[in-house]
């Protein structure tokens, strides 16, 4: 097995790990490639044949160590203009770096709304409470609420004060302090969401089927159990819809296709049921348990991509910050 997987070349290789995700993310990732790629890509999938199924686990499971492992991106402006202007014209380069950069202000704010709520309180106790103020009236008002119930009382107390007697405040004083964010706190954050490979591990996991997951995971794990434990934390899986506050399920619940609901449910855990029973009515929740008997007996393929679309559904709405995550045993920050 060994001498098979040494005799696969690179594009066999990613022929393979191709083959082995979800036709969506697949067919993303082959749009992203040059046509000389995809077309190189391709006849080595036609030429594969039939590859064992261990070959397939050692060659997904190698990508995702060398992710974790070897991965080391610098990226800066500078770096990501000259990229685009080898791809873009020179106008596309130019509106896309201006979006980028500025003016002042623009998707700072929209981007702070996007910070957890406790690593932006944490940035927020080392500033002025008039700063602070400013802050958290610019938030919106749920990532307001949000970052306040993690402050302490009396600092809470010199924000809500300041924020009832602020006036219209100067532009260069906005200004300054979108500076001070941009460049301070949002590039800082940045960094952590988007080059932590042990992150792109785990959003690789989230989309693996529940056996290749389980199965994944145990050779990671066997590899390192460090790192195995970074990853597990970071997933988010159909049972972590148990962190999202009630009212969020509700949210949640709203705007799901009810049918891939049920299915979804179909041999879920207790925990799960009795979340999705707390959030809805019983009259409704009674038709819905009587959808999921009728489904009868069910590919655990279909089960496993409508929790997909469940879980990729919630992660939109958390990212966008219309639902949010339970605090776990938080404690004022003082």
């Amino acid at each position: 097995m060994e001498f098979m997987k040494a005799k696969l070349s690179g594009t066999d290789k990613a022929a393979i790990l191709l083959l082995s995700l979800d036709t969506d993310i697949a067919a993303r990732l082959i749009q992203a490639l040059e046509d000389s790629e995809v077309q190189e890509i391709s006849q080595a999938m036609a030429n594969l044949g039939k590859i064992p199924s261990e070959v397939t686990e050692q060659i997904v499971i190698e990508f995702a160590h060398q992710m974790n492992e070897t991965l080391a991106v610098i990226g800066n402006f500078t770096s990501t203009e000259k990229f685009l202007r080898k791809v873009l014209s020179d106008d596309k380069v130019n509106m896309i770096i201006e979006e980028i950069r500025g003016p002042i202000g623009k998707n700072v704010w929209d981007k702070l709304n996007k910070v957890q709520p406790r690593i932006l309180a944490n940035f927020l106790k080392n500033e002025h409470p008039q700063t602070a103020a400013l802050i958290i009236s610019k938030l919106q008002s749920f990532t307001g609420a949000k970052v306040l119930s993690i402050l302490n009382s009396e600092f809470v107390s010199e924000i809500l004060t300041r924020i009832l007697s602020m006036e219209t405040v100067k532009k260069e004083v906005l200004d300054n302090v979108e500076k001070t964010i941009r460049h301070h706190f949002i590039g800082d954050v940045s960094k952590i969401n988007q080059n932590d490979n042990n992150y792109i591990v785990a959003e690789i996991f989230n989309n693996l089927d529940r056996s290749n997951e389980e199965r994944m995971m145990s050779i990671l794990e066997r590899q390192s159990h460090e790192v195995a434990s970074k990853v597990r934390k970071l997933m988010f899986t159909f049972d972590d819809l148990v962190k999202i506050e009630s009212s969020g399920i509700q949210e949640l619940i709203k705007i799901l296709d009810k049918s891939q609901l049920a299915l979804a449910l179909k041999e879920s855990s207790d925990a799960i049921r009795q979340l999705i029973s707390a959030n809805m009515s019983q009259r409704v929740y009674k038709l819905l348990l009587e959808e999921i008997d009728s489904l009868g007996e069910v590919k655990a393929k279909d089960i496993d991509e409508a929790r997909s679309y469940i879980v990729r559904t919630a992660k939109d709405m958390i990212r966008e910050g219309y639902i949010g995550l339970v605090e776990v045993e938080e404690e004022e920050m003082v």
